[in-house]
């Protein structure tokens, strides 16, 4: 599907997916720690790299975490500059008590929601 700015036809056709397994939220000064391949995403912050991996390599790696995550791809392609689609889930998702935190990429906005709400979130 080509790329759509229309919010309502991105709200229609975002067709969420949930991605298999359980994801964590970690923060690292070094990355030569880490298998680049393994990292989800990652932001360099004034504190170190934070980046989201499988909870198992994180446990394999002895990295703190704190927060384990389902990661919901939304498949739609959302470009990057189309306004309102974050705030439309987001608020769905406030509105259920449920948080969010969004990563957008190059083709995709991807949710990473407690583990523990991932099915009511769908």
């Amino acid at each position: 599907m080509r790329p759509t700015s229309n919010l309502t036809a991105l709200i229609k056709n975002m067709q969420p997916r949930l991605n298999n397994g359980e994801y964590v939220f970690c923060t690292i000064a070094d990355l030569s720690m880490i298998n680049m391949g393994e990292v989800i995403t990652m932001i360099r912050e004034e504190e170190g790299f934070s980046i989201v991996v499988k909870k198992e390599t994180a446990e394999s790696l002895d990295i703190p975490y704190n927060f384990t995550a389902a990661w919901i791809t939304l498949t739609i392609h959302s470009p990057l500059e189309a306004v309102g689609l974050t705030a439309a889930f987001a608020k769905a998702l406030a509105e259920e008590h449920i948080s969010c935190n969004v990563v957008a990429g190059y083709h995709h906005d991807h949710i990473f929601v407690p583990f523990q709400e991932a099915e009511k979130t769908m």
